[in-house]
């Protein structure tokens, strides 16, 4: 296992000490919090960790929308580690993303295998994540080319063949991507067909 880096966050510091000291000893690095800013600042300063394991009630920023914002500025997966096991908390974990809640008090022992397998379901997820924004740019190209060919077709009266080869060849002349070319001359023809208020 290469070392991960883990985010834990709980306001009880004996808790906070005990499963980062055990975290440590399973070949993790670990990054201590006392509160949900402290989680913030902490990812905002250091390496994004990968996986923020946080308690539910810490004095400021709860856990939960700490971690919400982890997620949404650094993409930090988390796992929630709480007293606290009500239906409406987990609901509102699961909701938010998380992909574990864990309910105190619990062995170091217990906590990794649950930290293994988040971090591999972050590992999914991230390359789902990618494909995903892979297969958009992909379609964004194909469709900004197909805009193209059409301007070009419509501007020089050639047929769909003709104007894709001047086109590309135009993009070649240039060393660019046709992609590229394809996505300048759709943004310029939306820019002309705007009309001032």
């Amino acid at each position: 296992m290469s070392e991960q880096k883990i985010l834990f966050a709980d306001d009880d510091r004996l808790v906070r000490v005990t499963i980062s000291t055990g975290l440590t000893q399973a070949g993790y690095t670990v990054y201590q919090a006392g509160s949900g800013e402290e989680a913030l600042e902490i990812c905002c300063a250091q390496q994004t960790p990968d996986l923020a394991i946080m308690d539910i009630r810490m004095p400021g920023i709860g856990g939960i929308e700490a971690a919400r914002e982890l997620y949404a500025r650094c993409g930090v997966p988390f796992m929630i580690f709480s007293a606290y096991g009500d239906r409406d908390l987990v609901e509102q974990a699961t909701e938010s993303g998380a992909l574990g809640y864990l309910v105190k008090p619990l062995r170091v022992e217990q906590l990794i295998p649950a930290v293994e397998t988040a971090l591999r379901r972050a590992k999914e997820i991230n390359a789902l994540l990618q494909v995903e924004r892979n297969l958009q740019t992909a379609l964004d190209a194909k469709r900004n080319i197909g805009i193209a060919v059409g301007l070009v077709m419509e501007r020089y009266g050639l047929d769909k063949d003709s104007a894709f080869n001047l086109l590309r060849d135009h993009a070649r002349s240039r060393r660019r991507k046709l992609a590229e070319v394809a996505e300048e001359m759709v943004n310029a023809a939306l820019i002309l067909c705007v009309k001032p208020h």
